[in-house]
């Protein structure tokens, strides 16, 4: 009889609910009062603007957290605006993911408006200081997973360094376009609920649709407050805590066969390279004991249903079987896994090497260096590539317990962070 021991984890996942809209303000005052660590955003902002303040302000019966920067205005180029956000006091993951917010922005005004200069509204300190604080709450808290609701982008017109323009503005139209995120016109007296910087925050931040999330339990639920308070609806974006118990994932796979007693050890290890660029998810190679007693491999593939009459034809090719055997449907528990990116100083240099990691709830039961990278770095150092992989295992080791587990990898996803 076979026993499959399962173990559950409790996964976190944040849902914004932007249903008036979303500006960078919001965000982070949504995320503060979700319960992100106000002093350590505090901190990374001030080291963009020197004094923003965290209130508790009515909008329409809705205790919500209003964030001030009290900043003044300016312009300035992309390159100023990351030069800037990497002086911030902030991690370094929330410093990489300003980043990314302000690239969004810049491919987005630049599809409107052709090549620019200079960042207007959204380079300001104060526009700096909202994604800084914004991104290092979503640091602070490390969900599972986020999920956004459609947006409400508003609705008449507003006026800015580039003249009076439709709602959404430009740039927030175009940054909703590549996000995937859904989004719903509002009337005339709305005005702008969503700016450029609250579509860039929610886009950054999303990493799944919200019908994925399934029957979750309610833990936490923060309000981020604008600056307006029109009468009758309040004017805040809502963030949710949820979880739900998560045991291993599972899914179903073929497993390809063949038996072959007349290639060489090369066109072995060829044919496996060759299956795994072409998409099987294993391979491997077994040496047995054939007919007449000839040493021979069992080839072996592991691969999705819908790859597998394809595999067989490169095995086939590759190693010449006249019959590839097919195990359909094989069920496989799958645990969670991350690349977690481990940072250390060697022979005075720092190295930085990708390691996989293999968790059961939030326990790391299991890792190694990735050899590729690890190897090129071993060549550079002048040491062999085995104690290379020792040392960042062994660094591995130690700096895992201090941290929760990354995302759940998705396909071409991993998670990375720098200790």
């Amino acid at each position: 009889m076979r026993e499959f021991i399962c173990t559950v984890r409790i996964m976190r996942y944040l849902l914004f609910e932007p249903f008036h809209g979303a500006a960078g303000d919001m965000v982070t005052g949504a995320l503060l009062s979700l319960g992100a660590d106000r002093e350590t955003v505090a901190e990374a902002m001030r080291s963009v603007v020197s004094d923003p303040s965290f209130s508790i302000v009515d909008r329409a019966g809705i205790q919500a957290i209003r964030v001030e920067t009290h900043a003044t205005k300016s312009s300035r180029t992309l390159d100023e605006v990351i030069a800037r956000v990497r002086s911030a006091r902030a991690p370094e993951p929330a410093i990489e993911m300003a980043i990314r917010v302000f690239r969004r922005i810049s491919d987005a005004e630049e599809s409107v408006h052709g090549i620019h200069v200079h960042f207007h509204e959204v380079g300001a300190d104060d526009a700096i200081a909202d994604v800084i604080g914004a991104c290092t709450a979503m640091d602070i808290l490390k969900p599972d997973g986020v999920a956004v609701t459609p947006v409400a982008a508003g609705g008449g017109t507003i006026t800015g360094a580039h003249g009076t323009m439709p709602v959404p503005a430009p740039a927030t139209m175009a940054i909703l376009k590549g996000s995937g995120l859904a989004w719903f016109p509002g009337t005339q007296a709305d005005g702008e609920l969503c700016t450029p910087t609250g579509a860039a925050l929610l886009a950054e931040f999303a990493t799944m649709n919200p019908d994925r999330l399934g029957p979750v339990n309610i833990t936490g639920i923060g309000y981020g407050a604008g600056n307006r308070d029109p009468p009758g609806v309040p004017n805040v974006l809502r963030v949710v805590l949820l979880e739900k118990n998560c045991e291993l994932t599972s899914d179903r796979v073929d497993v390809l066969e063949t038996n072959v007693d007349d290639v060489s050890g090369e066109i072995i290890g060829n044919a496996i390279s060759v299956l795994m660029k072409a998409g099987a998810r294993d391979a491997s190679a077994i040496s047995c004991i054939m007919k007449k007693g000839r040493g021979g491999y069992l080839v072996r593939v592991i691969c999705r249903e819908e790859d597998s009459v394809r595999l067989a034809g490169v095995m086939a090719s590759e190693l010449g079987t006249l019959g590839v055997r097919c195990t359909p449907s094989v069920h496989r528990f799958i645990a969670r896994r991350t690349i977690e990116r481990v940072r250390f100083d060697i022979r005075g240099a720092t190295i930085e090497v990708p390691v996989k990691c293999g968790w059961i709830g939030e326990r790391c039961y299991t890792l190694k260096a990735e050899f590729d990278e690890t190897r090129t770095h071993a060549e550079k150092l002048g040491i062999p590539v085995r104690e290379l992989v020792r040392q960042i295992e062994q660094r591995a080791w130690e700096i895992l317990p201090e941290h929760a587990a990354g995302d759940t990898n998705g396909p071409g996803k991993s998670t990375e962070r720098k200790p």
